[in-house]
């Protein structure tokens, strides 16, 4: 397999790598063939609709979190749609029923009020309960679903007393970027807190935040958990949601240097901007990787790359250069398919980067799309 030329590639755009797509779903057919678990992609990591194709041949589905994204895996994937949110208006979940397989409940005062409503549908629809195990496995408070004082799940305190008639299935979510080891954690806290309902349940969902296809996940405990939580329990499927192991390393966003500057050290400044083409980078934060550079002081050339927004903190992260950038150059960040492309968003009017697919297999280079002022507009008003 080659690397992209960079040259052939407008900036700035998301660059998508099939044959890197393909070996993900390659692993993930293994772990589906190997325990029986049932995939699903998260769709709040990677929307790109346009391969839902190619991964509907190994993928069971997809997992929502508004209408909106429920009907796109209804018209564009054709699997099963799962549907959680924290909470539901009557108008969001009577959508939500029309698009739905499953609809996860985040408290049973949503249930309870709905659920004569839902049950109009139970014989093609069915219903959860989102529970929180009380643990926390996430390094980051932001994404940790199990944070103290989170608004995510259900504690068992309240579970006593509560008739479940109607629901099917429990469903938890406590990880992020993590491996096996740490849902093994997780199911101990799950079991621990939540035993005595599991063995009325049809269907388990391990939530998301496996990083399945990341090169050290121990693909065998992962199997090994599944096959003995099936067993142990008799549930129909245990479901798996993970967005980010769909397509790990499976994309890049291209960049070009606008201008270089000097403050305390070398400034260069792309056509792209951390605050509206990748936010994860100052929400997270964390430090993207750059093809062919390393840390600073690592190679012969430091400097921070920053984007070209107003924003002050508007800063990539700092790197060092076998040679002095110039004006010009590309520059590609890499593992940018999964959130910077559903994160995107039109601050300071900034363009949205273009699309496009590449498949290093075969070096074949197609641009999906392209946006516009009218993006930009139609969005406003």
């Amino acid at each position: 397999m080659q690397n992209l030329d960079l040259g052939i590639v407008p900036s700035p755009c998301f660059v998508l790598d099939l044959q890197k797509l393909r070996d993900n779903l390659h692993i993930l057919g293994q772990v589906k063939a190997a325990c029986g678990a049932k995939i699903l992609l998260a769709q709040k990591a990677f929307a790109m609709f346009s391969v839902y194709p190619l991964l509907a041949t190994v993928l069971d589905g997809v997992c929502s979190s508004s209408p909106y994204e429920a009907r796109l895996g209804r018209e564009e994937f054709g699997g099963e749609v799962h549907s959680f949110a924290a909470a539901y208006s009557e108008s969001d979940l009577r959508s939500l029923l029309e698009y739905s397989d499953h609809i996860v409940f985040n408290s049973f005062s949503q249930w309870q009020r709905f659920r004569e409503l839902c049950l109009q549908r139970s014989d093609d629809i069915s219903f959860g309960l989102r529970v929180n195990p009380e643990h926390s496995e996430a390094a980051t408070e932001l994404y940790s679903p199990c944070a103290r004082g989170s608004r995510l799940g259900i504690r068992r305190e309240a579970f006593v007393g509560q008739d479940l008639d109607g629901i099917s299935g429990l469903h938890f979510h406590t990880l992020c970027q993590q491996n096996a080891d740490a849902l093994e954690r997780s199911l101990t806290a799950f079991e621990q807190r939540f035993a005595e309902w599991i063995p009325g349940m049809r269907w388990l969902n391990f939530g998301g935040g496996h990083h399945i296809t990341r090169a050290d996940y121990d693909l065998d405990k992962l199997i090994g958990l599944v096959n003995t939580w099936k067993a142990k329990y008799d549930v129909d499927d245990i479901y798996l949601e993970p967005g980010e192991a769909v397509a790990l390393n499976a994309g890049s966003l291209i960049a070009t240097v606008l201008d270089l500057v000097e403050n305390e050290g070398n400034i260069a400044i792309l056509n792209v901007s951390a605050a509206a083409h990748m936010p994860d980078v100052l929400e997270m934060p964390y430090r993207p990787e750059v093809r062919g550079a390393g840390q600073p002081g690592e190679l012969g050339w430091d400097c921070r790359l920053a984007g070209h927004s107003c924003l002050a903190g508007d800063v990539i992260g700092s790197y060092s250069f076998e040679r002095p950038l110039q004006v010009g150059d590309r520059i590609e960040l890499l593992d940018m398919a999964i959130y910077s492309m559903v994160k995107t968003n039109t601050f300071n009017g900034l363009a949205l980067p273009s699309i496009a697919i590449w498949d290093s297999a075969t070096e074949h280079f197609h641009l999906q799309r392209s946006f516009t002022y009218e993006d930009f507009k139609n969005r406003l008003s």
